[in-house]
């Protein structure tokens, strides 16, 4: 898969989290805060200025800042499927 279609895939999935996230603000069954992270987390790989919005809130919010770095590794994990595996 070439980088362009990443990106691109990145960017679909990303707007899909956020157009979630943005209904989940308000309707009670969806998880708004939830979604709006995840979009984030998918946005950055695509783009550089969500990329920079990311790394503006973790030196903002330290403290949740290790729990995405700890989100994002388990998510690769799972993606790759080293999650089951681990030792």
């Amino acid at each position: 898969m070439t980088l362009k279609t990443k990106r691109r895939l990145y960017l679909v999935a990303g707007s899909v989290f956020f157009v979630l996230g943005i209904l989940g603000l308000f309707l009670p069954i969806l998880q708004g805060a939830l979604f709006l992270l995840v979009a984030l987390v998918l946005l950055a790989k695509a783009h550089p200025r969500f990329r920079l919005l990311k790394q503006k809130l973790r030196r903002r919010y330290p403290k949740y800042a290790d729990i995405l770095r700890k989100a994002e590794k388990r998510a690769v994990d799972i993606a790759h499927g080293r999650f089951f595996n681990r030792k």
